[in-house]
């Protein structure tokens, strides 16, 4: 039996390729389409005409040889469009489909086609399609055209102009090859450079630049930054947040946008890709590609390698900084072990010392050594002296424990400014005179008595330990105390209790000073600028920190000044007055007569 098919279709195709030639020859507007053109088996093209040629920039009459010869008008995909070619070829099948062509190198349009196979002769295989398309949309103008068709992006040209498929596998390529790059290092100082350097260099960038975030910021700063040489370094410039709406939105979206940011010291703006690096969707930094003027859109498979690039760059970033966190913890814990360490060496030979003192007084007397009772009264005042002196260090472990405990409470009343100089005065005269220092003490000139608000006993300690360390201090020169009254200015808008002001007391010396490098160690608890120093003048160097806290707990504040070594010392502390005392100031008559 023998069946006959009566298909149009193939009869429409089954005409001969010149026929068709001819067809493509006249205007594409004859047969109700955009665009027509025939390609042999290999993607040459045999005949061409477009609706919108003008965005071809062709003059010559050999159109289809300037096609051939030159990448004018190519598939943006050539591996996936050859492909879908030798298909129809094969299947002898249409095939319908949406393609991207690229135009003169740099401009990019979107297609619908509509691929046919030309059937040639009984017997031969099928070598030649013929392709009817249009732009997308459907309806479209001229002045429609020229917004659809765009200039490539650097990031596009960078991944040669692949198909989705090819670009996913073309990024993956690239990210693994910028995060492998980012990832030799912990160090997170590197991994800031090494960011911008291998973006900028694999997605040959004009600029790239990385501003490090945490939530609590207001401001971000670029900390590292790669850019070609003719540009201008924008190497630290500080962003405001809450007054770049841009940045505000890619921190709370973590979406990629496109912005401006202005150059300092230039009238130009320049543009940016700006997206958030992100860990478990926190961001932890922004990072900005610099990108043409004229550049408007951003294309699915750019927003795909942002936002792949943001993860992981943002988990890399995150690990360093990990990384760099429980560095600095272990070598925190290690400092504190050490300190621990040297503090109770220096404590239990504190300790031992009058300890031991007390043991060779009370022996001599014990076994009859003292020669006379002037003598042995002499060996009993020793060893009083050397029980002080322990309970004081005994004192200063218990206090610092309690503190650290949270235990310390201290009940507080009014205090006579003047009477707590005066016990201070008594205790530290002597050992300054005993010492051939200066000794002064100054109070501020008043009508009243000046009454702060604290605890008497702790304010005694804590200006007997400055007074004490001051002397301990100082070979040559003098000791000065003095105090002045702060008045509060306005009202202050605050929970704490208000007063009227506050006290400020100040303990210079001429002494030995500190070097600014180690003042910070001062106030850290089991911290001693030098052992070696502590070992040589005694103490356990928790003076100046229990002193801090007491005068926290009682609202005031602790600081310690000090130009160098050598340079001498002030250490001043604050407290709240109880009431505002009336300042004395003296008349002009006065002021002549004392002149």
């Amino acid at each position: 039996m023998t069946i006959t098919a009566n298909n149009q279709l193939l009869n429409l195709f089954s005409q001969h390729l010149e026929s068709t030639n001819r067809a493509t020859d006249a205007s594409s507007a004859t047969i109700g389409c955009e665009l027509i053109y025939t390609q042999d088996q290999t993607g040459c093209y045999l005949a061409f005409d477009w609706q919108y040629d003008q965005l071809l920039n062709l003059s010559t009459e050999k159109i289809i040889d300037v096609l051939n010869e030159h990448e004018i008008f190519v598939p943006v995909d050539q591996a996936i469009y050859q492909q879908r070619l030798h298909q129809v070829l094969k299947t002898l099948t249409p095939e319908r489909f949406q393609c991207w062509f690229k135009c003169n190198q740099q401009q990019l349009v979107e297609l619908e086609l509509i691929m046919t196979p030309i059937m040639p002769k009984w017997g031969q295989p099928a070598n030649t399609v013929m392709v009817m398309g249009r732009l997308l949309p459907s309806a479209v103008n001229s002045q429609e055209v020229n917004q659809r068709v765009r200039t490539a992006s650097k990031i596009e040209l960078s991944l040669g102009y692949r198909s989705v498929q090819q670009v996913s596998l073309r990024y993956q390529k690239l990210l693994h090859k910028i995060t492998r790059n980012i990832r030799r290092t912990l160090d997170i100082n590197i991994i800031w450079q090494r960011t911008v350097d291998s973006l900028g260099k694999t997605l040959n960038l004009q600029r790239c630049v990385i501003f490090p975030y945490q939530p609590k910021n207001e401001k971000v700063q670029i900390i590292a930054e790669y850019h070609q040489p003719e540009l201008k370094p924008l190497l630290g410039l500080e962003v405001e947040i809450s007054s770049t709406p841009a940045f505000n939105q890619v921190l709370t979206t973590l979406e990629p946008v496109i912005t401006e940011i202005p150059i300092p010291n230039h009238s130009q703006l320049e543009k940016f890709l700006l997206f958030a690096t992100n860990y478990q969707d926190q961001p932890n930094a922004l990072v900005g590609l610099s990108l043409s003027q004229d550049y408007q859109l951003l294309t699915e498979t750019e927003l795909e390698l942002t936002k792949e690039l943001a993860d992981q760059l943002g988990t890399a970033i995150a690990h360093a900084i990990l990384y760099q966190e429980l560095e600095d913890a272990r070598k925190n814990a290690e400092e504190a072990s050490r300190l621990k360490s040297e503090f109770l060496a220096n404590v239990s030979h504190e300790i031992r010392t009058p300890l031991n003192g007390m043991i060779g007084f009370l022996k001599l007397i014990l076994e009859g050594m003292a020669d006379d009772p002037e003598e042995q009264h002499q060996f009993v005042s020793e060893a009083h002296e050397l029980s002080i002196h322990l309970l004081n260090i005994l004192n200063d472990i218990l206090d610092i424990a309690k503190i650290e405990a949270g235990k310390m409470e201290l009940d507080c009343s009014p205090v006579k400014l003047q009477e707590l100089f005066i016990d201070v005065e008594n205790f530290t005269r002597p050992q300054a005179e005993m010492r051939n220092l200066s000794f002064q003490m100054q109070m501020p000139v008043t009508s009243d008595e000046i009454i702060v608000q604290g605890n008497y006993q702790r304010l005694l300690q804590v200006m007997l330990n400055l007074v004490s360390n001051a002397l301990k201090f100082t070979h040559e020169g003098g000791v000065t105390i003095s105090a002045d009254v702060v008045i509060k200015k306005g009202k202050v808008k605050s929970n704490k209790p208000q007063t009227p002001g506050m006290v400020k007391v100040r303990v210079a010396d001429t002494g030995i000073g500190v070097s600014l490098d180690k003042q910070d160690k001062l106030f850290q608890l089991f911290s001693q600028v030098d052992g070696s120093r502590t070992r040589h003048y005694g103490g356990t160097g928790l003076g100046l920190t229990i002193s801090q806290k007491l005068i926290e707990a009682m609202g005031g504040e602790v600081h310690f000044y000090s130009l160098g070594e050598g340079l001498g010392s002030t250490v001043t502390f604050t407290v709240p007055l109880y009431q505002q005392p009336v300042i004395y100031l003296p008349t002009e008559c006065e002021i002549d007569n004392d002149g």
